[in-house]
């Protein structure tokens, strides 16, 4: 029996962007991003020039093109945060893909208008949740109706030549009392335990791989959906318990009531409008022109990124979709090459450039106690489900910072993502323990931690390894 997707939680507030001013917009990424003050305010820009489009005539929105971005930073910074936060932000369909995926036609890898497939298959996704939670009332009294039915068959409600006995309208009239006393006890679980009989859908399709080459991709032809006739999905009664019966139930009628011809259309429409595609590691594809070897792939791929950066349409099962106001935020190290390393065309339609700040021990401080998913935060509710009550002092805290930057200047330079590991190491014996643990009342101070990180880190060779 295909068993329902949880549906994500609804924000307890929703924001309405029209009110929100470019400051408040970095002041909602500040909530989840320590710094990155240029970064945050571009991507801010870009987000309200968005909204002021939209109040445009028609004639003059088709002519505003978004203002793309490059984010010219190390790994660990924000880049790909700022990004997420900022369409999570808009409620916009938001797709993160490594350019490097990409390769030039004729080469292994995927074709590069795959990444719109994927962004229009994510906005699909997103307008049917929505659309299944404002129905999802209506789908249940539906549901809650057919387990009645099955727990207690209908009786016909009786003819008008019939309702001159009494005896047929009485029994009416007790089989309705019967079903709403049953209601009540449906809903207050006791039935959950039963067995019904319902018919579940059983897919018939196969259990083997297609590989389809970057041509089938190109005319946007989905195989099973092709084959689906041939292998149909059959109905198949099964014995199920009463609560798993109301699950199965309520999502069928949720996908009755969805009308699947509007969801298309609406995903199409955010997608056009408000989508935003995240397109890291640019660097790694930034080769000079007229170059040998390696570098005439990677030209290859800028050249074909150019005309969906630049706009066109392309064709996905859903319908065609339009790539000239989609926002492209890229970003990349460029460690060993530069923004103009790429393609003057590519370059021209990324105006933007920011450079992103490297990370000091004084952010690291912040990034583990301000946002409001702050690291510190997310352990003290981990142990808090078993019972521990988690400490961390700010000695602890600013020792933690201490040695997540010592580990990157020393090594390999990976920002806010060193806080995982160090993190990691310090909590190791207690995250073991868990419940099991006689103190529920736990402290981190400066001397737990140095303790615990003092010798990995003196070991340079060591620390290569854990840290």
């Amino acid at each position: 029996m295909n068993q329902q997707k949880p549906l994500p939680a609804v924000p307890e507030k929703v924001i309405n962007l029209d009110d929100l001013s470019p400051r408040q917009i970095v002041g909602e990424l500040d909530k989840y991003v320590i710094g990155q003050q240029k970064a945050k305010r571009a991507v801010a820009i870009a987000l309200r020039n968005r909204i002021r489009r939209q109040k445009l005539p028609p004639a003059m929105a088709e002519e505003v093109a978004p203002k793309n971005i490059i984010l010219i930073g190390p790994t660990g910074v924000g880049k790909t945060e700022i990004a997420r936060r900022l369409a999570r932000l808009s409620r916009s369909p938001f797709l993160k893909v490594e350019a490097s995926k990409f390769t030039e036609v004729g080469y292994v890898g995927r074709d590069v208008e795959s990444m719109i497939r994927d962004l229009v298959e994510i906005s699909v996704d997103m307008v049917r949740e929505q659309m299944t939670r404002e129905v999802r009332e209506k789908a249940s009294a539906l549901a809650e109706e057919r387990i009645l039915d099955l727990l207690l068959p209908p009786l016909a409600k009786p003819r008008k030549s019939q309702q001159e006995n009494p005896g047929d309208w009485g029994a009416y009239d007790n089989f309705q009392l019967t079903r709403e006393k049953m209601r009540e006890k449906l809903r207050a679980g006791e039935f959950d335990h039963r067995m019904v009989e319902i018919e579940v859908q059983q897919s018939k399709f196969p259990s083997f791989e297609i590989i389809s080459s970057s041509g089938v991709e190109d005319v946007g032809i989905n195989i099973k959906d092709m084959l689906g006739g041939m292998f149909g999905a059959q109905k198949k009664r099964r014995q199920v318990r009463v609560d798993e019966a109301r699950e199965y139930l309520v999502g069928e009628e949720e996908s009755r009531l969805i009308d699947t011809d509007r969801v298309a259309r609406e995903a199409l429409r955010r997608v056009e409008h408000a989508g935003i595609i995240f397109l890291d590691e640019i660097d790694k594809i930034a080769g000079r022109e007229g170059g040998h070897g390696p570098d005439v792939s990677r030209e290859g791929v800028q050249r074909d990124i150019l005309p969906i950066v630049e706009g066109t349409t392309v064709n996905t099962k859903y319908g065609m979709v339009r790539t000239d106001h989609i926002l492209f935020i890229a970003a990349g190290a460029f460690h060993v090459s530069s923004p103009s390393d790429l393609i003057p065309e590519l370059q021209g339609r990324f105006p933007l450039r920011v450079e992103m700040d490297n990370l000091t021990e004084d952010d690291f401080i912040r990034i583990l106690t301000e946002p409001e998913n702050a690291l510190t935060k997310q352990y003290r509710a981990l142990m808090e489900t078993e019972g521990i009550s988690l400490e961390f002092t700010a000695d602890a805290v600013r020792a933690i910072a201490r040695y997540a930057a010592k580990v990157n200047e020393s090594s390999l330079n990976i920002g806010a993502r060193r806080l995982y590991t160090i993190v990691e190491c310090v909590l190791d014996e207690i995250l073991f323990e868990g419940a099991e643990l006689p103190d529920k009342q736990v402290r981190i101070d400066a001397e737990y931690v140095e303790k615990t990180l003092q010798k990995i880190v003196a070991d340079e060779d060591l620390s290569k390894y854990i840290l």
